[in-house]
């Protein structure tokens, strides 16, 4: 869409605010002279826009009363924004309705663009493509959702019919305490009346949910973000492992995938020998826990080695043999003449 195709819309946007307009004041919000502004004002007339002009003193433009602006007017970066996060949101698996809805929503959204912007938008979509693969989607229901975002803003609690990993379904009332998009799903973090605790829940697995009456607070400082990701650091899988690394928290987690381990400071008097620890990381870097689930330890043999930081492993003790096996490899690799 041109520049003066949007400013057109802009002037549409100015007149739909209601009350009678100045064209000198419309050529100032625009930043156009007075001349251009009445050339907008004959285009929206061509369009079916009842735009009324005022004579007088106090005269200028205004809408035709009960004139509604149609119900889509985009320009080009508006319209770009969003197809592309349709595509963007239904790649991620965050889409909460399904394929052929979010097709569907498209292509409503394509058919009120102008003929030659559709095109080019077309054209984009056909021929870009995307370095991360599309993540499969496990979607909750829409009406869950919104209503657990209400419930959670106005601090309603709700009745949850839930479905859990193991496949034990119950009921229980949960005070949402926020919505989290983490890795193609939508969860949601509260209170749970069922274990007294706060608890994290996977929207696609909640069956039915309610509003109740009441009202309740949020815990001062609650992060919903950090306890989804914790929470899902805890979940049940075959091995579990405890580490200690030579680094800070931040140092670590900026370094382990998301929402895979626990990360706890250690004191001082905690550390490893000094046969464990790196001399070059000087003695005033501490040394921290990390406490993860894993079902392949040689998949946590290569999350250690791209740590790149000192450790000891706690447990298990197979763990050992796999960073070994590891080393080798590495070591053999980089041996190895081509």
């Amino acid at each position: 869409m041109t520049r003066p195709t949007a400013r057109v819309l802009a002037l549409l946007e100015i007149l739909q605010a209601g009350g009678t307009r100045t064209v000198a004041d419309l050529a100032d919000r625009l930043g156009v002279d007075e001349r251009t502004v009445r050339r907008y004002v004959d285009h929206l007339i061509d369009l079916d826009v009842p735009v009324r002009s005022v004579r007088g003193r106090y005269g200028g433009y205004r809408l035709a009363p009960g004139y509604r602006m149609p119900p889509l007017m985009l320009t080009d970066e508006e319209a770009l924004a969003v197809l592309l996060g349709l595509v963007a949101g239904r790649r991620a698996g965050l889409v909460t309705t399904s394929v052929a809805a979010t097709e569907s929503a498209a292509a409503k959204v394509r058919r009120v663009l102008p003929e030659a912007l559709g095109r080019r938008l077309d054209a984009l979509l056909a021929t870009a493509d995307f370095t991360a693969p599309a993540r499969p989607v496990t979607t909750p229901e829409t009406g869950v959702l919104l209503m657990l975002a209400e419930a959670a803003r106005h601090r309603r609690p709700v009745a949850l019919t839930y479905t859990a990993w193991s496949g034990r379904r119950s009921e229980r009332t949960v005070h949402p305490y926020g919505i989290v998009a983490h890795s193609g799903r939508w969860y949601v973090t509260g209170a749970d009346s069922a274990s007294g605790e706060v608890r994290t829940f996977r929207l696609d697995r909640i069956e039915a949910a309610a509003e109740l009456p009441g009202s309740y607070e949020v815990p001062v400082g609650f992060d919903a973000t950090d306890r989804v990701l914790s929470g899902l650091a805890e979940v049940p899988y075959l091995h579990e492992v405890s580490l200690r690394v030579q680094g800070t928290a931040e140092q670590v987690r900026s370094r382990l995938p998301a929402g895979i381990a626990t990360v706890r400071e250690l004191p001082a008097d905690a550390a490893p020998s000094a046969d464990s620890a790196d001399p070059e990381a000087g003695e005033d870097v501490g040394w921290v826990r990390i406490l993860l689930r894993a079902e392949r330890l040689e998949w946590v043999a290569s999350v250690l080695a791209w740590l790149d930081l000192p450790f000891v492993i706690e447990s298990p003790d197979a763990l050992r043999d796999h960073v070994r096996a590891l080393a080798r490899r590495l070591a053999d690799c980089a041996d190895a003449v081509g």
